[in-house]
């Protein structure tokens, strides 16, 4: 990537990434693209009757939007962008407040697969939501040094580079100051932030995030590095390719389903096994006069997405990748592919994309793990077992997957969202 190329989506997706440092507020950066896109919040508990245009519903970190142009006929055809607001990170457990040796502490847990090496010595803020005392949510976020998890020097962990140091996991309590443990002093902290009381906030989920910002890298500028490109990469690339097929003619109703808690199963009410996305799609079935057997025929007709980052093939560890499937950064986004379901690709939906891509005049490349390694997976196979709709796994591929800060191509984003938008419009 030269330093002339256009830079208008990977600018804009560098500041959505550093908007986003939790999964609400990945939804909340999302939903302010949506709203100047004409878009309109729907609430689960009121009535949806004649609901069309563009809609969204949000449930935590997740959120469910679509657009429904006028006259098209209840049982149309769903097409369906997933991905997940959520990455591996360190989140803060309910009695946060500790210390040890004289040093004040915070006590976190671990959440999702985390390559705990890449947490150390880095300057980490505090963000996520607290509920206050009348029931509302309010989102929060210290984005400045405020913690840090220290290494244990070289001098007194002799072994830190043979694979024989001290087990991380035991070590991982961030220290915040000087002095002994002071219930309470974090959501003191954390409630000035909000404009709030610390009497007011009776729950949290609050998690760390590193303050680096995202930025380009390379002798070109042909790389993103940053926290939480997966996958906020394909969450921003599915709000672009809504906002897109918002503004043009399709006889499909165009959806985003970015799921919470991909990182650790899915299995919550905001998560791809929940039932929401079902029951969304279900009433904005009924909201338009449907019937049951409208919803079956919009699902039997549907496809599904399933966006997530994969792996490019490491310089370094070239002998843990399939000899055959070496996806490289700028090369195109990914179809993910494993005959043992952890991808829920097959060769139809393998035609689906790549038809996608050719009309989008866009590159794509595929990707099989090592089958002497265990394969990973995404939210694909359990849409694809839950909806009944025929699912393509495909992604960005990128390096130093689910550290505090991950790479990717430059133009790969880009690329991904036109074809997502390809998808969503044409089919």
């Amino acid at each position: 990537m030269s330093p002339t190329h256009d830079r208008g989506h990977g600018d804009d997706l560098l500041s959505f990434l550093r908007s986003s440092p939790s999964p609400y507020h990945a939804v909340a950066s999302a939903v302010r693209r949506l709203e100047r896109a004409g878009f309109k919040e729907l609430t689960e508990t009121h009535d949806w009757t004649g609901a069309t245009g563009g809609r969204y519903v949000v449930r935590g970190g997740a959120l469910i939007a679509w657009h429904v142009a006028e006259g098209l006929p209840a049982h149309t055809p769903f097409r369906i962008v997933g991905a997940h607001t959520d990455s591996p990170n360190l989140r803060v457990k309910p009695a946060p407040d500790t210390s040890s040796a004289g040093w004040r502490q915070i006590s976190v847990e671990i959440y999702g697969g985390v390559p705990l090496n890449t947490w150390l010595d880095r300057d980490l803020g505090v963000s996520g939501r607290i509920t206050l005392r009348d029931g509302s949510s309010r989102l929060v976020v210290v984005d400045r040094p405020l913690l840090r998890v220290p290494q244990l020097a070289i001098h007194l962990d002799h072994g830190v580079n043979d694979g024989l140091s001290l087990d991380r996991q035991r070590h991982m309590a961030p220290l915040w100051g000087l002095g002994g443990t002071r219930s309470g002093a974090l959501l003191e902290r954390v409630a000035a932030e909000a404009g709030t009381g610390v009497d007011e906030i009776l729950g949290w989920d609050l998690m760390l995030h590193d303050i680096q910002p995202p930025g380009y890298l390379g002798g070109d500028e042909e790389f993103i590095v940053s926290a939480r490109l997966d996958n906020l990469v394909s969450v921003h690339a599915g709000v672009t390719a809504l906002v897109a097929a918002a503004a043009a003619p399709s006889s499909y109703v165009p959806v985003l389903a970015a799921f919470d808690h991909e990182e650790v199963g899915s299995g919550s009410e905001s998560g791809a096994q929940s039932p929401l996305l079902e029951r969304v799609l279900s009433r904005s079935v009924t909201a338009r006069g449907g019937r049951r057997e409208d919803f079956e025929r919009a699902l039997a007709g549907a496809f599904c997405v399933s966006a997530d980052m994969t792996h490019a093939v490491h310089p370094n560890y070239a002998e843990r990748h399939d000899p055959d499937h070496w996806p490289l950064p700028n090369g195109g986004p990914v179809v993910k592919v494993n005959v043992n379901q952890r991808y829920a690709t097959d060769g139809r939906g393998l035609a689906v994309f790549a038809a996608a891509s050719e009309r989008a005049g866009v590159p794509w490349q595929p990707f099989v793990s090592n089958n002497a390694m265990p394969c990973g997976t995404s939210i694909g196979p359990i849409t694809a077992a839950r909806l009944g709709v025929s699912t393509v796994d495909a992604g960005v591929p990128g390096l130093s997957m689910h550290s505090s800060r991950e790479l990717c191509g430059a133009r790969d984003p880009e690329m991904l969202a036109r074809v997502l938008t390809e998808f969503v419009v044409s089919g």
